[in-house]
């Protein structure tokens, strides 16, 4: 696809009741087709309020959406994304199998070509020898990896990915980094991904956009510069590029985004 994965423009989010509340303000980003994005700022600042704006899991108040060139609703009608967040949400009752499956189940994919798409997922997240296992027989790590072989299932050319490594481990989230590190790299996806940890979005990211208090607005972008996915590996996080880029991201979020090498490094 020529079109950008996400075109945001001008997007607005208030949220109207007994206390009226402005999430987001003018917001205007641009996501490539095949680009890794973080989203990362203060709590409340609208990152995933945004990301729900870009899945039309709720509408802007002022502003467009667009993913792959179409509005966002006609994009998630067509399957062009998939999503995964904090909470696996796996579905107890069935398999790992079944779990992975259920999207394909669900818009009309045949049995046979559920079960082998099935089997190109497990594979891809290493969990080949848990299809028969119950979401209760994993750990949380293998649960997240299962969210993300059913987000992948049905071929998206965005993934949307709301903190999904927020409740773990130092070490499982570090591993699982270096997984979705390549599993971005094989299924060339395009990816908005929300997080808190400015060492994860400097991992995994080829731009890290950093928000600022509410109303959310963008107030610089990180142009990480380590390499596309594929060549990332665990040895990274021990470069001095790498501690560079997080130290651009800590300083934009600090307000010193002007301060920071002008390279990579623009404001809003």
């Amino acid at each position: 696809m020529t079109a950008a994965a996400v075109q945001v423009t001008d997007v607005g989010r208030v949220f109207a009741g007994e206390r009226t509340v402005t999430a987001l303000e003018h917001v205007d980003l641009t996501v490539g087709a095949g680009e890794f994005v973080s989203l990362i700022g203060p709590s409340g600042c609208g990152k995933s309020t945004l990301l729900r704006l870009i899945a039309d899991l709720d509408q802007p108040t002022s502003g467009a959406i667009s993913v792959f060139g179409r509005p966002a609703e006609q994009a998630r009608l067509a399957h062009d994304y998939g999503i995964a967040f904090q909470q696996a949400g796996l579905l107890p009752w069935r398999t790992v199998r079944a779990n992975i499956e259920l999207p394909l189940s669900l818009h009309g994919v045949g049995r046979g070509a559920r079960r082998e798409r099935a089997d190109e997922m497990l594979a891809l997240v290493g969990l080949t020898d848990f299809a028969e296992h119950f979401p209760d027989q994993l750990s949380g790590g293998m649960q997240q990896r299962v969210a993300i072989a059913r987000a992948l299932a049905e071929r998206p050319s965005l993934l949307l990915m709301d903190e999904p490594f927020g409740a773990l481990d130092e070490m499982t989230r570090e591993r699982l980094q270096s997984e979705l590190v390549r599993i971005c790299a094989e299924t060339q996806a395009a990816v908005v991904f929300v997080t808190h940890s400015i060492p994860e979005a400097v991992f995994l990211s080829d731009r890290v956009v950093v928000m600022s208090a509410r109303p959310g607005r963008i107030a610089g972008i990180v142009d990480v510069g380590l390499g596309r996915a594929g060549e990332r590996g665990d040895d990274l996080r021990e470069d001095g590029a790498y501690f560079a880029a997080v130290t651009a991201v800590r300083e934009a979020l600090h307000g010193g985004a002007s301060a920071v090498p002008a390279r990579g490094v623009e404001t809003r």
